[in-house]
């Protein structure tokens, strides 16, 4: 991976390697990028080991079956992968409060963190109410010329 001279990867090199990883994706293994389904089914294997019943029982975890798939392994990678880059560019932080965030609403971890967790939560209920996610629809539908892929993107 070239390195450009803010040390950032080249967005359009990383761009180009994500079209190829997308439709390798597609073509070898008939799966499509996407990342909101995975963490229903994180969230249902973690309950399944407190209530299975609740699991076995209800009709969302049915659709989703509670395991580690491909999806969730996805996921994995993209969150070692990103720690890889940053390591890699020297820019890796560990900072729970950004300073674009410090600067407007101050140095809370505290409300750094509930925000975050309420930001999240909207986005993921947006998502599985949406049947898909950003990533999904974006990535996934463009490769396809799909309509949902436009307006997402």
């Amino acid at each position: 991976m070239e390195l450009s001279e803010n040390k950032g990867w080249s967005p359009y090199l990383a761009g180009a390697l994500t079209g190829v990883v997308i439709i390798l994706s597609a073509w070898i293994a008939k799966q499509y990028f996407g990342a909101s389904a995975c963490f229903v089914r994180i969230a249902g294997y973690i309950e399944s080991f407190f209530s299975p019943e609740h699991v076995a029982g209800s009709e969302y975890f049915t659709l989703y079956n509670p395991t580690v798939d491909w999806q969730v392994m996805m996921v994995a990678g993209i969150l070692i992968g990103a720690f890889i880059s940053s390591k890699t560019d020297g820019s890796f932080q560990l900072k729970a409060v950004p300073d674009m965030w410090a600067s407007r609403f101050g140095p809370s971890v505290v409300k750094r963190g509930v925000f975050a967790f309420i930001g999240g939560s909207i986005m993921m209920f947006g998502a599985r109410l949406a049947g898909g996610c950003p990533s999904g629809y974006g990535l996934g539908a463009m490769v396809q010329m799909a309509l949902s892929g436009l307006i997402v993107v």
